[in-house]
């Protein structure tokens, strides 16, 4: 078993992944609070020259205080790694939503869009830019309500390319200008990244969507789209707007706000006066990348799968009620899938290697982590999947499946395809176990 502490931290698992940070789950030992902690390796960062450029974001992130953006509470540093700690938001994606339940009425829509405007306007008064804005980088807290995920943070370089590619590799939400790779404005290209996540929420597809990628960009350049028969004119009217591919013609955040389908019960967010906020930590993380260490302990016991502290299962399962932590229909956690074996812990592993090879996946494994990789669907980059083993009561393993890179919507394909060749190993008790209480299996 293994235990690990950064700081006043005490480190859970893996719930999310990208291309420069992991995001995992982490409880403060002296509040009790849940926190997400974002993991960045230092040697990334100076590699690619971005030190400023995140100092410079984080200390944005730190100072926007806004209902409907995810709170950044402070920056650590070790000798090889920065940790920022983050809210940890119980909703799950607002995507996950879409998947399971398919368009969402006009209504429930339109709310969500009005949190997301709110935010981003919020934000475009500060000179904050998203520049990655999809259903992936929106979160709904205990609430239901929308919370916009790294503000400032989610555009970074990759090395030799600009800031023309979003994080998972899909380019279908960005501006037409962004994938012309000249400069651009930042304001005009949120405004239609959110005019395709509009769009998102009320047709359960995307508006611009084909395998060929060169076709895609023609399409997007073009504004090459057609609304479905159950959107409301109102809705269409204001989508045509903001789905201008000319950015200086395109409807600007002012505009929406006074637009008559977006103000139909609209409630304008109350937020309080700015906070004086203290970057004394950003500062000494940055100014200096080499020195103001927190001390980061692991404890290793035996190399077989990790042990779920019950602190993790309990909000995993988003509470006491643990069939949450089985069964799919109750639990909306962030990209997130998992199925439940009797099977030994290597059977596992072993049986998951040879089905991914099946699928043409690459396979790299390590002490009960497997990451699997292979191209997207439409070419445009890579798709990635991370999977860890835990041992959660006396033979009965929980597989944690994650999505590490690609579009989620061909990740939650891939997972049902996945499943059903994985039939054989994943447990599915009696109808009398699941009726007396005992933990359900989740279904695939």
């Amino acid at each position: 078993m293994v235990t690990r502490k950064v700081g006043k931290y005490e480190v859970g698992r893996t719930i999310g992944e990208g291309t420069f940070a992991k995001v995992k789950f982490a409880q403060n030992t002296e509040t009790g609070e849940s926190v997400a902690m974002k993991v960045m390796a230092k040697s990334t960062i100076l590699k690619h020259k971005m030190v400023d450029q995140i100092k410079r974001e984080i200390s944005i992130m730190k100072i926007v205080r806004h209902p409907n953006i995810v709170r950044l509470h402070e920056v650590l540093a070790s000798r090889t790694k920065i940790y920022i700690i983050l809210d940890f938001v119980t909703g799950g994606e607002l995507f996950d939503k879409i998947v399971h339940q398919g368009r969402l009425p006009e209504n429930e829509s339109r709310r969500y869009f009005q949190q997301l405007i709110d935010a981003v306007d919020y934000c475009h008064s500060k000179g904050v830019y998203h520049r990655d804005l999809k259903p992936e980088n929106l979160l709904l807290d205990a609430e239901g309500n929308l919370k916009i995920s790294d503000f400032g943070l989610s555009a970074l370089p990759q090395q030799g390319v600009g800031l023309l590619h979003t994080t998972c590799g899909t380019p279908n939400y960005v501006a037409p200008e962004v994938l012309s790779n000249q400069g651009y404005d930042g304001s005009a290209a949120d405004i239609w990244s959110c005019g395709v996540i509009l769009y998102v929420l009320m047709a359960g597809y995307l508006p611009f969507d084909e395998i060929d990628l060169p076709m895609l960009y023609k399409k997007i350049n073009a504004a090459d789209f057609s609304c479905p028969p159950w959107f409301s004119p109102g809705a269409m009217a204001l989508i045509r707007k903001i789905l201008d591919p000319n950015p200086k013609s395109r409807i600007r955040i002012e505009g929406i706000k006074n637009d008559p389908w977006f103000r139909k019960n609209y409630v304008t967010v109350r937020h309080g006066e700015d906070e004086v906020v203290n970057l004394d930590d950003v500062r000494a993380v940055f100014d200096d990348i080499e020195d103001q260490f927190v001390s980061e302990q692991s404890q290793h016991g035996d190399r077989g799968p990790l042990i779920m502290n019950a602190f993790e299962m309990i909000t995993l399962s988003q509470g006491l009620n643990l069939s949450a932590l089985f069964d799919r229909r109750q639990d909306y956690v962030k990209r997130q899938t998992r199925f439940v074996s009797r099977q030994p812990a290597r059977v596992i592993t072993s049986t998951v290697e040879a089905v991914a090879e099946s699928m043409g996946l690459k396979v790299h494994s390590r002490n009960y982590k497997m990451r699997l990789e292979g191209i997207s669907a439409n070419k445009a980059g890579q798709f990635a999947v991370a999977l860890e083993v835990f041992e959660v009561a006396p033979s009965l393993f929980m597989v944690d499946v994650r999505k590490a890179s690609g579009d989620t919507l061909e990740y939650h394909k891939f997972y049902k395809t996945f499943c059903s060749k994985l039939e054989h190993i994943i447990w599915k008790p009696t109808e009398g176990t699941a009726k007396s209480g005992m933990l359900r299996p989740m279904t695939c």
